[in-house]
């Protein structure tokens, strides 16, 4: 409620006071699951961690789920395309960092896209007069052992033959050799019709004991090439995240400035779902790049907004037509907002409150928007809580920053071998269309720090054993989808001296002499 009065001339507005939460903010460290009864059939292998990652209507599947609740954040020292297929042959997704030029960040979707899985358009190409040395040189350069010999040199030429490692030998060859002598000719080589669906490719591929199976067109062009490897991979990876045509899927970042030119370029590199990567997403600039994504393509483009830490920013996402909303303002390891700004929420009460505002507006509209926690995640147990509380994904940054296929430096610091890991808001990033407020103006203070976090090694077996912990404690609440989990959970509120007797104390560690 707002007054008026009169002071020495000046109309003065006295205002009601600002809104105080009664509650403080918690974080996920502040908390403890509380174990449920566990069933015979409750162990870690019957346990599901499909989520949905996009919206979708009651009664209605989601157009795309996450086999892992795991996703990249959309930074320059983390989600980088070897970062992205690396994830998605475990089952989760990443989002390729959008500060960067829209044709380097289209080209790395596209490389995710284009990757060996399923129908594979060759990228390595020679002529029949091309030598040996041009066919050892493309091996080095691409790293693929198969090339294709076309009449033109592209993918999609006149398929004439096919070269592999065991057709020549460097050593007893000439490098001037013509690839016409010692290639395999197309005469001798088992092809299949471009209508040839992956499960006969495969089939034809056992049946005659191929390493690869070329798809080509009636004019005897080559259209495609399908690998048995390929096929070996998958089934050592059940949980691939694959699109329809068994390709790896990715996502990609974009920003409130240029998303007209940067979207069109996305989608036409094959990006399956896009992000607005933003600081805090309860904006109308949001909503303008809401606005022209649903205008040019409709429900077809998939496309996540935020970050909210409320109620009222997620209604405002949701209404303005969002396929998932991102919780989560200053949690970050390497974010400073909340110094910087004063602006945030711990991560547990905001996912709590978002959450119950999802299933607010999905008991109203009966369309449901998964959420997704993005930042405040420092043990693997906070993951389980994340989605307890309400997540149905979970974002990370640091945690992906420590592993082998993230982008930045692998150093050794004073013994300890460390990955380089710097936030958007950083100098370092200069990622300033992250924080756009309307304007033009640069990055003016930092909302991120430069920093490094200790190597960890493969992502495979990081992740793998994250989420047996996650399985695990799953079961101990008795519970085997996060579906059960976000409704049969029970959560309690610990004091600080109950967080210190979590951990060990009273006891001499035998490693260190140190009483704790």
């Amino acid at each position: 409620m707002i007054y008026c009065k009169i002071i020495y001339g000046f109309t003065e507005d006295i205002h009601s006071m600002a809104h105080y939460y009664k509650e403080p903010s918690h974080t996920f460290s502040e908390y403890l699951l509380v174990p449920g009864y566990t069933s015979p059939d409750c162990i870690p292998a019957n346990v599901s961690l499909k989520t949905p990652l996009v919206k979708y209507k009651k009664g209605e599947q989601p157009a795309i789920s996450l086999n892992i609740p795991l996703v990249s954040a959309i930074m320059q020292s983390v989600s980088n395309d070897t970062l992205a297929l690396a994830l998605a042959r475990e089952g989760g997704m990443s989002f390729i960092y959008g500060s960067q030029s829209i044709e380097d960040e289209a080209a790395m979707v596209a490389r995710v896209k284009s990757y060996k899985a399923g129908f594979v358009v060759s990228d390595s190409n020679l002529t029949p007069d091309n030598t040996l040395a041009d066919c050892v040189a493309l091996k080095e350069r691409n790293g693929h052992s198969t090339i294709a010999v076309t009449d033109d040199g592209t993918g999609s030429g006149k398929l004439l033959g096919i070269v592999t490692g065991r057709d020549y030998r460097v050593s007893r060859m000439d490098p001037s050799t013509k690839i016409k002598e010692f290639m395999t000719p197309f005469k001798k080589l088992v092809t299949a019709p471009a209508t040839t669906s992956l499960k006969e490719a495969n089939d034809i591929i056992w049946e005659h004991k191929l390493n690869s199976l070329p798809l080509v067109d009636d004019n005897g062009k080559l259209v495609y090439l399908v690998f048995r490897k390929d096929y070996d991979n998958h089934k050592e990876n059940p949980q691939e995240l694959l699109d329809e045509h068994k390709r790896f899927m990715v996502g990609a970042g974009i920003n409130t400035l240029d998303y007209e030119k940067r979207v069109p370029a996305l989608v036409e590199a094959g990006a399956d779902v896009l992000c607005i990567d933003s600081s805090e997403g309860y904006t109308c600039w949001q909503k303008k790049t809401l606005d022209f994504i649903r205008s040019k393509y409709g429900d077809s483009v998939k496309v996540g907004a935020g970050n909210v830490v409320d109620r009222d920013g997620f209604m405002f996402l949701a209404e303005a037509g969002a396929d998932f909303v991102k919780v989560g303002i200053g949690g970050g390891s390497i974010c400073i907002t909340r110094e910087q700004k004063g602006i945030g929420r711990g991560q547990a009460t905001a996912v709590i409150e978002v959450a119950a505002a999802r299933d607010e507006y999905y008991k109203k509209t009966g369309i449901y928007v998964p959420i997704c926690s993005d930042g405040g995640i420092v043990h693997d147990y906070h993951m389980t809580l994340a989605l307890a509380m309400g997540a149905d994904f979970i974002m990370l940054g640091r945690y992906f920053a420590r592993f082998d296929e993230s982008p930045t430096n692998k150093l050794n610091v004073n013994g300890t071998y460390v990955k380089e890991y710097w936030g958007e808001g950083s100098n370092r990033a200069r990622n300033w269309q992250r924080y756009d407020l309307g304007g033009k103006s640069k990055l003016s203070f930092e909302e991120g720090v430069d920093s490094y976090v200790v190597y960890a090694g493969p992502l495979r077996d990081n992740v793998e054993k994250s989420l047996y912990k996650v399985k695990s404690t799953m079961c101990n609440c008795g519970v085997t989808t996060i579906a059960q989990l976000q409704k049969d959970a029970k959560i309690t509120l610990v004091s600080a001296t109950s967080i210190v007797e979590g951990g060990y104390h009273d006891v001499i560690l035998r490693n260190t002499n140190t009483k704790v």
